[in-house]
């Protein structure tokens, strides 16, 4: 084994990835681990609100999704996941043909 890092130059990509188009927009999840919790809705919307996320419906600005929820605080991570998902669903995300 050398030291240069040659070696670890020959074993290739640890994940193997696709050759399809990119899906437009980010993973909620990524979004999500960019803020702090307990956060209130506006926060996020000033943070965040114009950020293009994933839908099953295809990608959608978050802060036009955040104008669809009655929450106004999210407490947790998965508080502020879940109201967005009870807006944007679950399912597929859909690749460009």
């Amino acid at each position: 084994m050398s030291d240069n890092g040659e070696e670890a130059e020959d074993e290739g990509p640890a994940v193997e990835l696709g050759e399809g188009d990119s899906v437009e927009g980010a993973p909620l999840a990524r979004v999500a681990s960019r803020l702090h919790y307990a956060i209130e809705k506006s926060e996020v919307e000033r943070r965040e609100g114009d950020t293009t996320i994933r839908t099953p419906d295809g990608p959608r600005e978050l802060g036009a999704v955040l104008e669809e929820t009655d929450e106004v605080y999210f407490d947790t991570r998965q508080s502020f996941e879940d109201a967005v998902r009870e807006v944007i669903g679950t399912g597929p995300i859909p690749t460009e043909e």
